[in-house]
């Protein structure tokens, strides 16, 4: 009589744990995607006042009439929000995993940085994510004692200025910013990995070396306007 075995525990947990880390791989190159485009957005600060609040106002009304006002921004902001409940979902459950399965300290201690990075920084980087939404979009808040008032948090381009003008700010963002670059240089090689595409030691090199590209350019990318504004190159 034949007979069937159930699966392995070990089995189930290993798939379990591979499909956390394709969640997380996915989820998390969506929020890269955004990022670039976001920070081409920002850049249009250089061209001035009027090509940024006209970039500003296409955001909200591009696809019109078949959209609706801001119709584009909320397709963007409902999947932002799925991936990012999803990347954080994905990446504590895989945290309570390793944590769980580990009985003595990282042998590494260089290691042991970087995952606790990963995680910290994660958490820092949302914080951060909900004050920028109040600050530029929900309340638009503007922390420039000496620029107040709704002609400022009306106007997308004057609200920017006045925000970093401040040098607080500017350094906040800039510690955010440092911290979104640790993440994606680490971020963006484990979803290569996870996908696959480390297999050899030059497609592991190369893996790494997108990784820190990525970092970089969004990084210097997204620095360019606040110091820019900071030192009075921008008004």
């Amino acid at each position: 009589m034949a007979t069937t075995t159930a699966p392995s525990r070990p089995a189930t947990a290993r798939r379990t744990t591979i499909a956390l880390k394709t969640l997380m791989a996915g989820s998390g190159l969506v929020f890269v995607g955004y990022v670039l485009l976001h920070m081409y957005g920002n850049l249009k600060t250089l061209a001035g006042e009027e090509a940024f609040n006209t970039y500003a106002h296409h955001l909200r009304t591009f696809g019109e009439p078949i959209l609706p006002y801001e119709g584009l921004l909320w397709i963007v902001r409902v999947v932002l929000i799925v991936a990012v409940i999803a990347h954080i979902y994905a990446a504590f459950s895989l945290w309570s995993r390793a944590g769980t399965a580990r009985r003595t300290k990282y042998a590494a201690a260089k290691t042991a940085m970087r995952t606790a990075w990963m995680r910290w920084g994660g958490v820092f980087l949302i914080i951060f994510i909900i004050w920028h939404l109040l600050h530029f979009t929900i309340m638009k808040i503007s922390v420039n004692p000496d620029a107040q008032g709704v002609d400022i948090e009306q106007n997308p381009y004057r609200l920017v200025v006045a925000s970093f003008q401040v040098p607080w700010m500017t350094l906040i963002y800039l510690l955010a910013l440092a911290a979104l670059g640790l993440h994606l240089a680490h971020g963006v090689f484990s979803a290569q990995q996870t996908f696959g595409l480390t297999g050899t030691p030059a497609k592991y090199r190369r893996a790494k070396a997108i990784g820190h590209a990525v970092a970089a350019l969004v990084v210097v990318g997204f620095a360019i306007p606040p110091l820019a504004i900071l030192f009075g190159l921008i008004k």
